[in-house]
């Protein structure tokens, strides 16, 4: 073999090499800088949620009333900041706290349930549906970290 052409094809796999390292890493920068994609599907989420549920919640509600409650979780989150509306491909932007506590969710729950047509047998309910519905956001990436014991 030519001595011409072994280098040549040396030359050329460095060269690959070389645009695929500088490629890999610049998208693999881009999307570090990018938020993550989650995707919230409610049939999936009641069923989630309807699983995690106390068998006694689970007899208090049907599926169209935790259906119901579960779009009014995601009410009371969009009206805090916490449901953005564009965040495909958005960079990382978080410059303060949001904190979400049960005890606000749960009361918005109770207040809207009957004008979403929900009768709710126990209050209880609210706040077990409220930490599965939680857990669901968990299992799909939608959440952060847990808040320090900040005063």
């Amino acid at each position: 073999m030519d001595s011409f052409v072994v280098v040549s094809i040396v030359i050329s796999a460095c060269a690959v090499f070389a645009i695929a390292a500088i490629t890999i890493g610049r998208e693999a920068h881009r999307l570090d800088a990018v938020a993550p994609r989650v995707v919230y599907r409610i049939d999936q989420a009641v069923e989630y949620v309807s699983e995690l549920l106390p068998e006694e919640t689970q007899g208090h509600l049907t599926s169209d009333e935790l259906r119901e409650l579960l779009l009014a979780h995601l009410t009371w989150t969009h009206d805090k900041g916490l449901l953005p509306r564009d965040v495909i491909d958005r960079p990382q932007d978080i410059s303060e706290k949001i904190i979400s506590d049960g005890t606000s969710v749960a009361a918005y729950l109770l207040g809207s349930a009957s004008a979403r047509g929900v009768e709710l047998l126990d209050d209880v309910d609210v706040i077990h549906v409220v930490d599965a519905h939680m857990a669901y956001f968990a299992a799909i990436g939608a959440v952060g970290p847990r808040a320090e014991n900040e005063e």
